[in-house]
C-alpha cells in the first residue's frame, strides 16, 4: 500500500499526464485534484491538517527585537517523540538551543540535497557550462547584515 506522500506524488504525476499547465503551483495542482475528486479531506486527518496549518502559521510569525531585528517568534524543538513549540521571548534556553541545532541540521540537509540535485543536473544534462553552487554563506550573511544596518530592504 502506498504511503500518503506516494499517493500525493501520483496525483502530481496524473496532473502532468493530463496535460495541465506545467510548471505549476501546488495550489493549481490541488485545485485540479479536488475538482477531479482525486483528493478530499479525510475526517480522521482533520486534526493533523489543522496542526500542520498551525505549525505553518507559527513558523511565519515574526517580531522585532530590542535591537530592531526581525526574528522568528515561535520555535519548534523535537523532544523525544513530540515537536514542542515555544516563544523566543519566554522559552527556556534549553528549548531554544535544541530548536536552533535542529534548524541548522535541516538547513544542512537542504544544502546536501541541493548539491546532489545540482551535481545530477550538471552530470546528466548536456550543457556547455555546469551550474556552480557555493555553500559557504559567510559573505552572504555579512552582506545581508550590512544591508539591514544601512536600512535597506533585505529579501
Amino acid at each position: 500500500m502506498a504511503t500518503y506522500t506516494e499517493q500525493l506524488q501520483k496525483i502530481v504525476d496524473k496532473y502532468i499526464q493530463a496535460g495541465e499547465e506545467w510548471p505549476a503551483t501546488a495550489r493549481q495542482i490541488a485545485a485540479w485534484a479536488v475538482r477531479d475528486k482525486l483528493w478530499q479531506p479525510h475526517p480522521a486527518s482533520l486534526v493533523s491538517q489543522c496542526a500542520e496549518a498551525l505549525s505553518n502559521a507559527m513558523r511565519e510569525e515574526y517580531i522585532v527585537d530590542a535591537q530592531g531585528r526581525t526574528v522568528r517568534a515561535k520555535h519548534a524543538a523535537r523532544i523525544e517523540q513530540e515537536v514542542l513549540w515555544a516563544d523566543i521571548r519566554t522559552a527556556p534556553r534549553q528549548h531554544m538551543e535544541i530548536a536552533f541545532k535542529q534548524r541548522r541540521r535541516a538547513i544542512l540537509g537542504d544544502c546536501r540535497q541541493l548539491k546532489l540535485d545540482v551535481d545530477s543536473f550538471n552530470e546528466n544534462r548536456t550543457l556547455a557550462e555546469p551550474i556552480q553552487m557555493i555553500f559557504d554563506f559567510t559573505n552572504d550573511l555579512l552582506e545581508l547584515e550590512a544591508l539591514a544596518k544601512a536600512g535597506k530592504a533585505v529579501a
